[in-house]
Protein backbone atom coordinates (compact mmCIF):
# COMPACT_ATOMS: atom_id res chain seq x y z
CA UNK A 1 0.00 0.00 0.00
CA UNK A 2 1.34 3.42 -1.02
CA UNK A 3 2.08 5.77 1.87
CA UNK A 4 1.15 9.38 1.17
CA UNK A 5 2.53 12.20 3.32
CA UNK A 6 0.60 15.21 4.55
CA UNK A 7 2.76 17.43 2.34
CA UNK A 8 1.87 15.36 -0.73
CA UNK A 9 -1.86 15.59 0.00
CA UNK A 10 -1.75 19.37 0.49
CA UNK A 11 0.37 19.87 -2.64
CA UNK A 12 -2.00 17.72 -4.67
CA UNK A 13 -5.04 19.70 -3.49
CA UNK A 14 -3.26 22.98 -4.24
CA UNK A 15 -2.61 21.80 -7.78
CA UNK A 16 -5.86 20.03 -8.71
CA UNK A 17 -7.92 22.85 -7.20
CA UNK A 18 -5.86 25.16 -9.44
CA UNK A 19 -4.85 27.55 -6.69
CA UNK A 20 -1.40 27.77 -8.28
CA UNK A 21 -2.65 29.53 -11.44
CA UNK A 22 -1.99 33.11 -12.43
CA UNK A 23 -4.81 35.42 -13.67
CA UNK A 24 -6.15 34.93 -17.16
CA UNK A 25 -8.07 31.64 -16.94
CA UNK A 26 -11.64 31.40 -18.22
CA UNK A 27 -12.72 28.22 -16.43
CA UNK A 28 -12.07 26.25 -13.26
CA UNK A 29 -12.32 22.48 -12.77
CA UNK A 30 -13.97 22.98 -9.36
CA UNK A 31 -17.09 24.24 -11.13
CA UNK A 32 -17.80 20.55 -11.79
CA UNK A 33 -18.30 20.16 -8.02
CA UNK A 34 -19.56 23.63 -7.20
CA UNK A 35 -17.78 26.52 -5.50
CA UNK A 36 -19.54 27.56 -2.30
CA UNK A 37 -20.76 31.15 -2.28
CA UNK A 38 -20.78 32.00 1.41
CA UNK A 39 -19.36 35.13 3.02
CA UNK A 40 -18.75 38.65 1.69
CA UNK A 41 -16.37 37.53 -1.09
CA UNK A 42 -17.69 34.00 -1.60
CA UNK A 43 -17.33 32.06 -4.82
CA UNK A 44 -16.19 35.03 -6.98
CA UNK A 45 -13.10 35.46 -4.77
CA UNK A 46 -12.46 31.70 -4.71
CA UNK A 47 -12.48 31.77 -8.51
CA UNK A 48 -10.40 34.96 -8.60
CA UNK A 49 -7.53 33.42 -6.63
CA UNK A 50 -7.64 30.50 -9.07
CA UNK A 51 -7.05 32.86 -11.97
CA UNK A 52 -10.69 33.23 -13.08
CA UNK A 53 -12.11 36.75 -13.22
CA UNK A 54 -15.69 36.42 -14.38
CA UNK A 55 -19.21 36.77 -13.06
CA UNK A 56 -21.11 36.72 -16.35
CA UNK A 57 -24.29 34.88 -17.22
CA UNK A 58 -22.29 31.74 -18.09
CA UNK A 59 -22.15 31.09 -14.32
CA UNK A 60 -25.14 30.42 -12.08
CA UNK A 61 -25.83 30.01 -8.35
CA UNK A 62 -27.90 27.20 -6.86
CA UNK A 63 -28.52 25.66 -3.44
CA UNK A 64 -26.97 22.20 -3.61
CA UNK A 65 -24.47 20.41 -1.33
CA UNK A 66 -25.48 20.78 2.34
CA UNK A 67 -28.11 23.28 1.17
CA UNK A 68 -25.40 25.91 0.63
CA UNK A 69 -25.29 28.20 -2.42
CA UNK A 70 -22.70 27.11 -4.99
CA UNK A 71 -21.51 28.50 -8.31
CA UNK A 72 -21.67 26.29 -11.41
CA UNK A 73 -21.45 26.66 -15.17
CA UNK A 74 -24.94 27.48 -16.36
CA UNK A 75 -24.62 24.91 -19.14
CA UNK A 76 -24.13 22.15 -16.53
CA UNK A 77 -27.17 22.82 -14.33
CA UNK A 78 -29.28 19.92 -15.62
CA UNK A 79 -26.49 17.48 -14.75
CA UNK A 80 -25.80 19.25 -11.46
CA UNK A 81 -29.45 18.77 -10.44
CA UNK A 82 -29.05 15.01 -10.86
CA UNK A 83 -25.69 14.90 -9.07
CA UNK A 84 -27.06 16.94 -6.15
CA UNK A 85 -30.03 14.60 -5.69
CA UNK A 86 -29.97 12.16 -2.75
CA UNK A 87 -28.75 8.63 -3.35
CA UNK A 88 -31.80 7.02 -1.72
CA UNK A 89 -34.90 7.84 0.37
CA UNK A 90 -32.75 7.29 3.49
CA UNK A 91 -30.20 9.75 2.18
CA UNK A 92 -32.96 12.27 1.49
CA UNK A 93 -34.11 11.87 5.10
CA UNK A 94 -30.64 12.52 6.49
CA UNK A 95 -30.00 15.57 4.34
CA UNK A 96 -33.17 17.31 5.53
CA UNK A 97 -32.43 16.75 9.23
CA UNK A 98 -35.42 17.17 11.58
CA UNK A 99 -37.93 17.45 8.71
CA UNK A 100 -37.46 13.73 8.09
CA UNK A 101 -39.13 12.69 11.35
CA UNK A 102 -42.21 14.73 10.61
CA UNK A 103 -42.53 13.19 7.16
CA UNK A 104 -42.15 9.68 8.55
CA UNK A 105 -44.65 10.35 11.35
CA UNK A 106 -47.14 11.36 8.63
CA UNK A 107 -46.43 8.14 6.73
CA UNK A 108 -44.72 10.04 3.89
CA UNK A 109 -41.50 8.89 2.22
CA UNK A 110 -38.94 11.75 2.52
CA UNK A 111 -37.98 11.51 -1.13
CA UNK A 112 -41.60 11.58 -2.31
CA UNK A 113 -42.27 14.51 0.01
CA UNK A 114 -39.30 16.40 -1.40
CA UNK A 115 -40.52 15.78 -4.93
CA UNK A 116 -43.95 17.13 -3.96
CA UNK A 117 -42.29 20.20 -2.45
CA UNK A 118 -40.28 20.86 -5.61
CA UNK A 119 -43.44 20.68 -7.74
CA UNK A 120 -45.15 23.30 -5.56
CA UNK A 121 -42.08 25.54 -5.68
CA UNK A 122 -42.06 25.35 -9.45
CA UNK A 123 -45.70 26.43 -9.59
CA UNK A 124 -45.02 29.48 -7.44
CA UNK A 125 -41.92 30.82 -9.17
CA UNK A 126 -43.20 31.98 -12.53
CA UNK A 127 -41.34 35.28 -12.12
CA UNK A 128 -38.37 36.14 -9.85
CA UNK A 129 -39.57 35.55 -6.28
CA UNK A 130 -38.08 36.60 -2.96
CA UNK A 131 -37.43 33.67 -0.62
CA UNK A 132 -39.80 35.01 2.05
CA UNK A 133 -42.65 35.32 -0.43
CA UNK A 134 -41.99 31.80 -1.69
CA UNK A 135 -42.06 30.53 1.90
CA UNK A 136 -45.32 32.36 2.64
CA UNK A 137 -47.04 30.91 -0.42
CA UNK A 138 -45.76 27.40 0.32
CA UNK A 139 -47.10 27.62 3.86
CA UNK A 140 -50.56 28.30 2.49
CA UNK A 141 -50.63 25.22 0.21
CA UNK A 142 -48.53 22.53 1.92
CA UNK A 143 -49.85 19.97 4.42
CA UNK A 144 -48.87 20.41 8.07
CA UNK A 145 -46.11 17.79 7.98
CA UNK A 146 -44.07 20.06 5.67
CA UNK A 147 -44.20 22.95 8.13
CA UNK A 148 -42.62 23.94 11.42
CA UNK A 149 -42.80 26.75 13.92
CA UNK A 150 -39.71 28.95 13.66
CA UNK A 151 -39.02 30.70 16.95
CA UNK A 152 -36.60 33.36 15.56
CA UNK A 153 -39.17 34.35 12.91
CA UNK A 154 -42.18 33.74 15.17
CA UNK A 155 -43.82 32.17 12.14
CA UNK A 156 -44.75 28.85 10.59
CA UNK A 157 -42.94 27.96 7.37
CA UNK A 158 -41.33 25.02 5.53
CA UNK A 159 -38.21 23.37 6.93
CA UNK A 160 -35.17 25.29 5.72
CA UNK A 161 -33.02 22.54 4.25
CA UNK A 162 -35.98 20.84 2.56
CA UNK A 163 -36.77 24.16 0.91
CA UNK A 164 -33.16 24.65 -0.21
CA UNK A 165 -32.52 21.16 -1.53
CA UNK A 166 -35.77 21.12 -3.50
CA UNK A 167 -35.06 24.39 -5.31
CA UNK A 168 -32.71 23.12 -8.03
CA UNK A 169 -34.96 20.07 -8.46
CA UNK A 170 -37.71 22.55 -9.25
CA UNK A 171 -35.46 24.10 -11.88
CA UNK A 172 -34.76 27.19 -9.79
CA UNK A 173 -31.56 29.19 -9.40
CA UNK A 174 -30.62 32.10 -7.15
CA UNK A 175 -30.03 35.58 -8.43
CA UNK A 176 -26.39 36.34 -7.50
CA UNK A 177 -25.69 38.74 -4.65
CA UNK A 178 -29.32 39.05 -3.50
CA UNK A 179 -30.20 39.29 0.18
CA UNK A 180 -32.78 38.08 0.97
CA UNK A 181 -32.32 35.51 -1.80
CA UNK A 182 -34.37 35.83 -4.99
CA UNK A 183 -35.24 32.64 -6.86
CA UNK A 184 -35.97 32.43 -10.55
CA UNK A 185 -36.56 29.73 -13.14
CA UNK A 186 -33.54 28.41 -15.01
CA UNK A 187 -34.27 29.14 -18.66
CA UNK A 188 -34.58 26.05 -20.81
CA UNK A 189 -34.15 23.58 -17.93
CA UNK A 190 -36.69 20.80 -17.44
CA UNK A 191 -37.07 20.29 -13.67
CA UNK A 192 -35.68 17.03 -12.32
CA UNK A 193 -38.16 16.82 -9.38
CA UNK A 194 -35.93 14.06 -7.90
CA UNK A 195 -36.79 11.68 -10.77
CA UNK A 196 -33.10 10.95 -11.34
CA UNK A 197 -31.07 10.36 -8.17
CA UNK A 198 -27.44 11.06 -7.48
CA UNK A 199 -26.37 7.53 -8.39
CA UNK A 200 -27.31 8.34 -12.00
CA UNK A 201 -24.99 11.35 -12.19
CA UNK A 202 -22.45 11.66 -14.98
CA UNK A 203 -18.96 10.74 -13.78
CA UNK A 204 -17.67 14.33 -14.07
CA UNK A 205 -20.34 15.59 -11.65
CA UNK A 206 -20.61 12.60 -9.29
CA UNK A 207 -20.38 14.03 -5.77
CA UNK A 208 -18.51 11.04 -4.30
CA UNK A 209 -15.95 10.80 -7.09
CA UNK A 210 -15.39 14.55 -7.01
CA UNK A 211 -14.53 14.51 -3.34
CA UNK A 212 -11.77 12.01 -4.12
CA UNK A 213 -10.81 13.96 -7.23
CA UNK A 214 -10.34 17.30 -5.49
CA UNK A 215 -9.20 16.16 -2.03
CA UNK A 216 -6.90 13.33 -3.06
CA UNK A 217 -7.88 10.49 -0.78
CA UNK A 218 -10.68 9.93 1.71
CA UNK A 219 -12.75 7.49 3.72
CA UNK A 220 -16.50 6.97 3.21
CA UNK A 221 -17.08 8.66 6.58
CA UNK A 222 -15.30 11.83 5.45
CA UNK A 223 -17.33 11.97 2.26
CA UNK A 224 -20.56 11.34 4.16
CA UNK A 225 -19.77 14.26 6.49
CA UNK A 226 -19.10 16.52 3.52
CA UNK A 227 -22.40 15.62 1.85
CA UNK A 228 -24.52 15.12 5.00
CA UNK A 229 -25.34 11.67 3.59
CA UNK A 230 -25.48 8.29 5.39
CA UNK A 231 -22.19 6.36 5.40
CA UNK A 232 -24.11 3.29 4.22
CA UNK A 233 -25.22 5.07 1.05
CA UNK A 234 -21.72 6.39 0.40
CA UNK A 235 -20.26 2.90 0.73
CA UNK A 236 -22.94 1.47 -1.57
CA UNK A 237 -21.97 3.93 -4.30
CA UNK A 238 -18.22 4.00 -3.67
CA UNK A 239 -16.23 4.11 -6.94
CA UNK A 240 -14.75 0.81 -8.08
CA UNK A 241 -11.66 2.35 -9.71
CA UNK A 242 -9.95 3.18 -6.43
CA UNK A 243 -6.78 2.06 -4.69
CA UNK A 244 -6.02 2.03 -1.00
CA UNK A 245 -3.38 4.43 0.29
CA UNK A 246 -2.10 5.21 3.75
CA UNK A 247 -2.43 8.85 4.82
CA UNK A 248 -1.31 9.88 8.28
CA UNK A 249 -1.68 6.28 9.47
CA UNK A 250 -5.21 6.01 8.09
CA UNK A 251 -6.29 3.79 5.19
CA UNK A 252 -8.10 5.84 2.57
CA UNK A 253 -9.22 5.45 -1.03
CA UNK A 254 -7.83 7.38 -3.97
CA UNK A 255 -9.03 7.32 -7.55
CA UNK A 256 -6.59 5.23 -9.56
CA UNK A 257 -6.45 7.94 -12.21
CA UNK A 258 -5.24 10.53 -9.67
CA UNK A 259 -2.63 8.38 -7.94
CA UNK A 260 0.23 9.78 -10.01
CA UNK A 261 -0.47 13.41 -9.08
CA UNK A 262 -1.08 12.38 -5.47
CA UNK A 263 2.26 10.60 -5.12
CA UNK A 264 4.22 13.11 -7.21
CA UNK A 265 2.41 16.47 -7.17
CA UNK A 266 3.99 19.59 -8.70
CA UNK A 267 5.99 21.67 -6.23
CA UNK A 268 3.47 24.15 -4.78
CA UNK A 269 4.12 27.85 -5.14
CA UNK A 270 2.36 31.14 -4.53
CA UNK A 271 0.54 32.75 -1.62
CA UNK A 272 -3.22 33.26 -1.37
CA UNK A 273 -5.67 34.87 1.04
CA UNK A 274 -8.27 32.10 1.07
CA UNK A 275 -11.84 32.90 2.11
CA UNK A 276 -13.48 31.22 5.14
CA UNK A 277 -15.56 28.83 2.97
CA UNK A 278 -13.03 28.25 0.19
CA UNK A 279 -12.86 24.68 -1.16
CA UNK A 280 -9.37 24.30 0.36
CA UNK A 281 -11.02 24.55 3.80
CA UNK A 282 -13.97 22.26 3.06
CA UNK A 283 -12.20 18.90 3.41
CA UNK A 284 -13.37 16.85 6.38
CA UNK A 285 -9.86 15.95 7.55
CA UNK A 286 -9.16 19.20 9.36
CA UNK A 287 -6.65 17.46 11.63
CA UNK A 288 -4.52 16.73 8.57
CA UNK A 289 -4.71 20.27 7.23
CA UNK A 290 -4.03 21.81 10.65
CA UNK A 291 -2.51 19.37 13.14
CA UNK A 292 -2.45 22.03 15.88
CA UNK A 293 -5.75 21.94 17.83
CA UNK A 294 -5.62 25.61 18.84
CA UNK A 295 -5.22 26.69 15.22
CA UNK A 296 -8.13 24.50 14.15
CA UNK A 297 -10.32 26.07 16.81
CA UNK A 298 -9.34 29.57 15.68
CA UNK A 299 -9.96 28.72 12.02
CA UNK A 300 -13.36 27.07 12.48
CA UNK A 301 -15.07 28.86 15.40
CA UNK A 302 -18.80 28.50 15.89
CA UNK A 303 -19.33 32.05 14.61
CA UNK A 304 -17.23 34.45 12.58
CA UNK A 305 -14.73 32.35 10.65
CA UNK A 306 -11.57 34.12 9.47
CA UNK A 307 -9.92 33.63 6.11
CA UNK A 308 -6.72 31.60 5.98
CA UNK A 309 -3.36 32.58 4.53
CA UNK A 310 -1.84 29.76 2.48
CA UNK A 311 1.77 29.83 1.30
CA UNK A 312 2.75 27.08 -1.16
CA UNK A 313 -0.20 24.90 -0.02
CA UNK A 314 0.62 25.29 3.69
CA UNK A 315 -1.70 27.30 6.00
CA UNK A 316 0.46 29.88 7.79
CA UNK A 317 -2.07 32.15 9.48
CA UNK A 318 -5.47 33.84 9.37
CA UNK A 319 -6.80 37.14 8.06
CA UNK A 320 -9.82 39.33 8.73
CA UNK A 321 -11.01 42.27 6.58
CA UNK A 322 -12.56 45.54 7.76
CA UNK A 323 -13.90 48.24 5.49
CA UNK A 324 -13.14 51.83 6.50
CA UNK A 325 -14.70 54.29 4.08
CA UNK A 326 -13.16 53.62 0.68
CA UNK A 327 -10.34 51.55 2.11
CA UNK A 328 -9.97 47.93 3.11
CA UNK A 329 -7.92 47.20 6.22
CA UNK A 330 -6.76 43.67 6.90
CA UNK A 331 -5.64 42.17 10.19
CA UNK A 332 -3.41 39.14 9.93
CA UNK A 333 -2.34 36.60 12.52
CA UNK A 334 0.73 34.64 11.44
CA UNK A 335 1.57 31.40 13.20
CA UNK A 336 5.34 31.64 12.79
CA UNK A 337 8.01 34.17 11.90
CA UNK A 338 7.95 35.05 8.20
CA UNK A 339 10.46 36.52 5.78
CA UNK A 340 10.29 39.62 3.61
CA UNK A 341 9.13 37.70 0.55
CA UNK A 342 6.11 36.26 2.36
CA UNK A 343 5.24 39.60 3.95
CA UNK A 344 5.42 41.28 0.52
CA UNK A 345 3.22 38.55 -0.96
CA UNK A 346 0.63 39.09 1.78
CA UNK A 347 0.58 42.82 0.97
CA UNK A 348 0.21 42.07 -2.74
CA UNK A 349 -2.68 39.68 -2.20
CA UNK A 350 -4.33 42.10 0.23
CA UNK A 351 -4.16 44.78 -2.48
CA UNK A 352 -5.67 42.28 -4.92
CA UNK A 353 -8.58 41.67 -2.55
CA UNK A 354 -9.10 45.41 -2.11
CA UNK A 355 -9.26 45.90 -5.89
CA UNK A 356 -11.65 42.96 -6.12
CA UNK A 357 -13.95 44.77 -3.66
CA UNK A 358 -13.58 48.07 -5.52
CA UNK A 359 -11.61 49.62 -2.66
CA UNK A 360 -8.12 50.92 -1.96
CA UNK A 361 -5.88 48.98 0.37
CA UNK A 362 -5.53 50.60 3.76
CA UNK A 363 -3.40 48.85 6.36
CA UNK A 364 -2.25 45.27 6.73
CA UNK A 365 -1.76 44.91 10.47
CA UNK A 366 -0.36 41.97 12.42
CA UNK A 367 -2.45 40.93 15.38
Amino acid sequence: METISRAQVLAMRWHVQQVDREPGATDCDLLDYGVQDTGPDGAPWALQIRGVDRSDDALAVAWTIRGAPHYYRRADLAQVAVAASPLSPEDAGKRIYDASKKFKDAGTDPLEAMAELSVEMRKIVTTPTVKGEMSRKLTSVLPDHFLRYCKPCDAIHPYENSFRLAAIQAGLELQPHTSPPILQRIKGLRPNHFRHLGAEAAERFDVIRNYLRFYGAATPKQVSEYLDAPVRDIKAHWPTDVVDVLVDGQTRSALAGTLQVLTDPPEPSGLRLVGPYDPLLQARDRELLMPDAARRKATWPVLGRPGVIFSAAEPIGTWRPAKAGKKLNITVELWAKTNRAINAAIEEQAARLARFRGLDLGTVTPR
